[in-house]
């Protein structure tokens, strides 16, 4: 592992083509990018879909990760793992095969087109928070505060925690 490594977060999501096996193929695909080593893995959660309602319900999970790649970098191989997953991007918030979403790149706030870190709409999204409370409760969001915190002050009906993923 290279010197010079960030600790990221991902968020990963899954709805169509058996979803529990595709987000475990999606921890597996990120321990394989280069200079990248995941450090710790969510539980497995089940959730509504958000934004366009006539879908399954997803599986979601968060991994914490080392990476020597830049946002730029890791954003481009997250893409690359969704396509070779089979991702098509029909219109916002369609079923999906694989979503990796890069929550947070250590301390740094990012607001460029097409990459925004911390994620835009993570605190809003139980889906995402309580997982990433599981593993990393004490991480800070920039600019808003800890990672615990802010997921306890989430309404949570949506979400249920299915099993743990051995590390």
């Amino acid at each position: 592992m290279a010197a010079q490594t960030r600790t990221a977060c991902v968020a990963l999501g899954a709805n169509i083509g058996e979803p529990l096996r595709q987000v475990e193929a999606g921890f597996a695909a990120l321990a394989a990018l280069p200079g990248t080593r995941v450090t710790a893995r969510s539980s497995l959660y089940r959730s509504a879909p958000v934004g366009y309602a006539d879908q399954p319900d997803f599986i979601n999970a968060v991994a914490v990760i080392e990476t020597a790649l830049d946002p730029h970098a890791l954003l481009g191989a997250l893409l690359a793992v969704e396509r070779a997953q089979g991702r098509v991007r029909d219109f916002p918030n369609a079923p999906r095969t694989l979503d990796l979403d890069i929550v947070l790149y250590g301390d740094l706030v990012l607001r460029e087109p097409g990459l925004t870190i911390p994620h835009a709409r993570m605190l809003e999204r139980a889906f995402v928070m309580l997982p990433l409370a599981e593993i990393a409760p004490g991480m800070t969001v920039p600019g808003h505060g800890s990672v615990g915190d802010l997921a306890a002050r989430l309404d949570a009906g949506s979400v249920a925690q299915l099993r743990r993923i051995p590390a």
